[in-house]
């Protein structure tokens, strides 16, 4: 072989990418086709531990010199499978390029992309909130500043696409992988959804949705388990952020649910992923596999009966690229091609999809360049020398993560303890005061890597709650006790920190969740609850401390809500945190003192039993408490509640009309006033109920929100100009309908607190609307001061 083709038109970019794609298509072998639609996962047998279902049932030994010379598609995690640090990475994948490059008569890279769920799955990077947090700020601002950030970084060491965001609404939060969600709600979910895939696309690398779709929706929220839906708990529920995040964020991929949707594999399911997904919504991006999706379709769901059937039924229903590494889209699908089993059309397809956006990405350019920006200018020859040189956790990021962090928390209850003034004693107490991992979840690179490497440093700096609550507390005698681990079940040590808390003058008391991966931790992927009781022995040791009388603090840091028992109403103050990342443990103090002012809101209820799962406030009036059934569902704190520091007073609210159009739009107002005497933050809710429709509806939806900031004694008034489109559902034909008849929309502290509302009839006959429907209400809040005015930004 001479070396790489580098006078072709398909390197040219001044001519059209379509042009260029077909050139290079029409070039090449089918080998060299197949090549381009799967990626290689070095390193993952030998340094990955378990970080993906069957990981290593379906490791297969691969040779990439005899790889290469047909070219690589993607490369998987060259970040994020080892601990390694980022100037050496970086220098290491584009050493890996140059072979690609070089070994592949066209000359074309591979695709890097990483995990970005928390931040870049990196050692050594920023561990950001999770997604859970995110969606507990109502405030897709800063999630957007947070992902442009973590993009740039991506960018910055040779990273193209990202594993990120999910876009799972929480359907049971007995399921794992709740803390990667954004929440039980498909408006606050597109929304934040939207906002990060925004800030990933504007640094230039590719966002991925997942889980495409119903993942979150298996039966008992067991990982992986069947999905059995409706047409309208699809259509009105888990879709709808798919539908936001391609169409106003840009996104330019999707990655497929592990499930089955009522027994069709979503990787083997061409209504959804071309039927809905391109011929319908329009979608021209690419649809990666998620990890051995693509053989679970033989191994784990028996559609297939062989690798090259598979491969087959996933290329049929629109998969184009099969990650994590090669299995079945290489020589079994090379076979079934060459048999006739598989239409090589299919082959040529995908392959369009996988060349037209590296052809965007620059990556078919004459001058690509395979340094990334972190290493131009840079002395190469000496790997040591380059170690430490790339800092992915800078004092930058670290300040946006505690902005976010603080946002992000949610106080629950306050009988006024909070915030605590200067007290002589604290006891801290629990399994996660003094654990920095409490603050991670499991997709950050320490919780999902490092611990797989017990002689590696974490990698960057997290203190643990009671190091903060020192810090916080210079002048107060803080005295710490476990009481029990978060999953052991150990009740030995109780008492003593029972008498602990007795001695105090105050107690923090840390429980929760440990983030780990297939059973490894007590939240996380592969790490599903019975029922949402505290792990191990935590509610014994909650109900003992609470049993001393001394006030109590109850914190926690989970990925999913927890039943709470006593502590609902007992408890001095509940400080919900969703694993809140590297600064999550400073925000958790500064809540404590007083310096941060809560402002966070459930993203998810927090349940009052244990056992009243699958249940979210989008329930119609027989899902709620009633008189045929003994069970009460009712959360002991609903969606959207949270409390602070600052007092707000809602002094009016009013809508411009009582009768609207099928097609038409309605604006409400609502005045509020900060009447407190410090600065805070309120999230205004806004809820639709349509009391009488043709099928079954929630009693109320979420349908915006905007988060207001106000000093003391500022007044602001918060506009939503709400159109008739947002009232449409599924009726009873299949299609997406608004009905003529009354709506009630309702502001909203919480989806249980709505002390005003505004009711108006819709006329005319009814509307079919479809994927072109407006989803979002237009919003704007406008400060009002000394009789003046002045515009803040829209929100919501």
């Amino acid at each position: 072989m001479s070396g790489p083709v580098t006078d072709a038109p398909w390197r040219d970019a001044s001519r059209p990418v379509t042009e260029r794609v077909e050139a290079l298509v029409a070039a090449m072998s089918l080998d060299e086709k197949l090549a381009q639609l799967y990626g290689v996962w070095v390193g993952a047998s030998d340094e990955g531990g378990d970080v993906a279902p069957h990981q290593h049932d379906l490791d297969d030994d691969v040779d990439l010199d005899e790889l290469l010379p047909h070219g690589l598609g993607q490369l998987t995690r060259p970040f994020g499978t080892a601990p390694i640090d980022a100037a050496v990475g970086a220098l290491s994948l584009m050493r890996t390029q140059e072979r690609i490059v070089a070994a592949n008569r066209f000359g074309i890279p591979a695709i890097a992309h990483e995990e970005c769920l928390a931040g870049f799955a990196a050692w050594g990077a920023a561990a950001y909130p999770v997604p859970l947090s995110w969606g507990a700020t109502f405030d897709p601002e800063i999630v957007e500043r947070m992902s442009r950030r973590i993009g740039d970084d991506l960018r910055r060491v040779g990273v193209h696409q990202g594993l990120a965001p999910v876009l799972d609404v929480v359907r049971d939060a007995r399921w794992g992988r709740v803390e990667e969600t954004i929440g039980e709600d498909p408006f606050l979910v597109a929304t934040i959804g939207t906002a990060y895939v925004r800030g990933l696309e504007s640094a230039g690398v590719v966002a991925t949705l997942k889980h495409f779709v119903g993942y979150s929706a298996s039966k008992a929220g067991r990982n992986l388990a069947p999905v059995s839906v409706g047409t309208r708990e699809l259509a009105d529920v888990l879709l709808p952020p798919f539908e936001m995040a391609l169409r106003d964020g840009g996104a330019r991929s999707v990655m497929n649910a592990y499930t089955d949707l009522d027994g069709v594999p979503s990787a083997g399911d061409r209504e959804l992923l071309t039927g809905l997904l391109r011929e319908t919504w329009g979608f021209e991006g690419t649809v990666v596999a998620d990890y051995f999706a693509v053989a679970f379709l033989k191994l784990l769901h028996g559609i297939a009966g062989t690798w090259g059937e598979a491969a087959g039924a996933a290329l049929e229903a629109g998969i184009d690229v099969e990650l994590p590494t090669v299995k079945a889209f290489g020589e079994p699908l090379r076979l079934a091609v060459e048999s006739g089993v598989v239409d090589p059309a299919l082959v040529d397809t995908a392959l369009r999809r996988v060349l037209t956006q590296k052809a965007e990405l620059g990556l078919l350019d004459a001058g690509w360049s395979p340094v990334p920006p972190a290493l131009v200018g840079v002395d190469l020859d000496s790997t040591e020398s380059l170690r430490g040189t790339v800092d992915l956790d800078t004092a930058g990021h670290r300040a946006l993560a505690a902005e976010l962090a603080e946002r992000a928390l949610v106080l629950l209850r306050n009988d006024g303890t909070l915030p605590l003034g200067s007290p002589s004693t604290i006891a801290v107490i629990g399994p996660n005061a003094d654990d920095p991992y409490a603050m991670l979840g499991c997709y950050s690179f320490p919780a999902h890597v490092v611990v797989q490497h017990p002689s590696v440093a974490m990698g960057i700096e997290i203190p643990s709650l009671l190091d903060a609550l020192r810090a916080e507390f210079p002048g107060s005698d803080v005295r710490y006790a476990q009481g029990t681990s978060v999953d052991g079940g150990e009740t030995t040590t109780i008492p003593d920190a029972a008498a602990l808390a007795a001695s105090a003058d105050v107690v923090v008391l840390a429980l929760g969740d440990r983030a780990g991966l297939f059973g490894r931790g007590t939240s996380g992927e592969g790490c599903d609850a019975e029922s949402l009781a505290l792990p191990g022995a935590q509610q014994e040791l909650l109900d003992a401390v609470l049993a001393t009388g001394t006030p109590t603090v109850v914190t926690l840091l989970t990925g999913r809500p927890y039943a709470l028992g006593r502590a609902a109403t007992d408890a001095a103050a509940i400080v919900q945190a969703f694993f809140a990342g590297e600064e999550g443990a400073h925000a958790i103090a500064g809540v404590v003192s007083g310096r941060v002012n809560p402002s966070g809101r459930l993203p998810v209820s927090v349940p009052a039993t244990p056992g009243t799962q699958p249940n979210t406030y989008l329930a119609p009036p027989l899902a709620r408490a009633n008189d045929v059934s003994n069970v009460d569902p009712t959360a002991a704190f609903p969606f959207g509640h949270g409390l602070g520091y600052a007092a707000f007073e809602w002094t009016s609210f009013s809508g411009d009309g009582t009768e609207i159009g099928v097609d038409g739009e309605v604006t409400v107002r609502l005045r509020l006033r900060n009447v407190g005497d410090r600065a805070g933050a309120d999230v205004v809710q806004l809820y639709l109920h349509d009391p009488v429709a043709s099928v079954v509806r929630p009693v109320q939806r979420l349908v915006g929100y905007a988060r207001v900031e106000l000093p003391p004694g500022e007044e602001a008034e918060v506009r939503m100009t709400v159109p008739a489109d947002l009232a449409s559902f599924t009726g009873r034909a299949g299609d997406r309908i608004v009905e003529p008849g009354e709506l009630v929309l309702s502001a909203g502290r919480s989806s249980a607190d709505l002390p005003f509302s505004h009711s108006l009839r819709l006329v005319g006959a009814t509307r079919v609307v479809d994927h072109t429907r407006r989803l979002q209400p237009t919003v704007e809040v406008e400060r009002i001061t000394s009789g003046a005015t002045a515009a803040l930004a829209d929100a919501g």
